[in-house]
């Protein structure tokens, strides 16, 4: 009996992608169809259970969910979410696509489309409605991905590497510089605060350059406690990454920051993403404030 359970754990992957109307959905769906899955969208919540009656596809399915379903509501999307859970066919992952609302105010606006919520209304008042409507899912979400600086490029890639089934198998994980300034980056796991390095803004030379840049990344790793900063952290996250591992997490995000993610967060970042490559973990990197600054053309704060 318990080889019968064992091997059926693995007859139904599926995937849920949700979150805010705009953020990002038909962009991921159409990521996970190049990936291989089977993609699914709109199908009513009702209908979803009927998908693990039948046998196995051989191939993991991608559901695209949100206000636009016949069905939807947010109680039934999390009764959904417990009883997908608790069957032994099924593996579950509940992908959100996060954007704020100031973005999504401004897609809106760019594309003259009218919110599902706000039909009659301004884009505005719909986006708030469907992020208190989305509150509780959102926090059940076992990927959550910040659309805001992105480019349909971008999400496409971090879909890919996060659920790129012809990648290395196990924990991907995810390495990301940010400034303070603008906040944290959503859906981290973990945060590390850079800032009391020694700081290449205030050398001139270096100030226009960031810290994927040798002489950047020179001046950071003088500071004297650089060296044992690293190799704490270094040791500290090859101890949790099998651990995490271990407990089924498929997918781990950790950030660094400084105070305008350009220089010192951004060398610690890389540092660390390639220190955990060479150990042998899926890792992928992203630079929060590089990227806005590269689509922007707007210098940085100090970083």
């Amino acid at each position: 009996m318990m080889d019968g359970v064992t091997q059926s754990a693995k007859d139904h992957e599926l995937v849920l992608v949700t979150g805010p109307s705009g953020a990002g959905r038909t962009t991921a769906i159409n990521a996970f169809e190049d990936l291989g899955y089977e993609v699914i969208d709109n199908l009513p919540l009702s209908l979803i259970p009927r998908l693990i009656d039948g046998p196995p596809l051989g191939r993991p399915i991608a559901l695209g969910v949100d206000v636009r379903n016949r069905d939807f509501n947010a109680t039934a999307l999390i009764e959904l979410i417990d009883t997908l859970t608790r069957d032994p066919r099924v593996q579950l992952s509940l992908l959100y696509l996060d954007c704020g609302p100031d973005e999504l105010v401004r897609r809106y606006n760019e594309t003259r489309r009218r919110h599902p919520l706000a039909v009659a209304e301004t884009p505005a008042l719909g986006i708030t409605r469907e992020m208190d409507l989305l509150a509780p899912i959102r926090v059940r979400a076992d990927h959550l991905i910040d659309t805001s600086g992105m480019s349909p490029h971008d999400l496409k890639a971090e879909i890919a590497d996060w659920f790129d089934r012809a990648g290395v198998p196990g924990l991907a994980v995810s390495v990301q510089s940010f400034s303070y300034k603008r906040g944290l980056p959503r859906g981290l796991d973990m945060v590390f605060d850079c800032r009391f390095l020694a700081n290449p803004h205030w050398v001139p030379e270096l100030r226009a350059l960031d810290g994927r840049d040798a002489a950047v990344a020179a001046h950071v790793q003088s500071d004297p406690r650089f060296e044992e900063f690293t190799t704490r952290l270094r040791d500290l996250l090859l101890f949790l990454l099998p651990a995490h591992k271990a407990e089924g997490k498929a997918h781990l995000a950790i950030g660094f920051g400084c105070t305008g993610g350009q220089h010192r967060s951004v060398a610690v970042a890389e540092m660390m993403a390639n220190a955990l490559a060479e150990a042998g973990w899926s890792v992928s990197k992203r630079h929060r404030e590089l990227e806005r600054r590269s689509a922007s053309g707007r210098p940085l704060g100090s970083g």
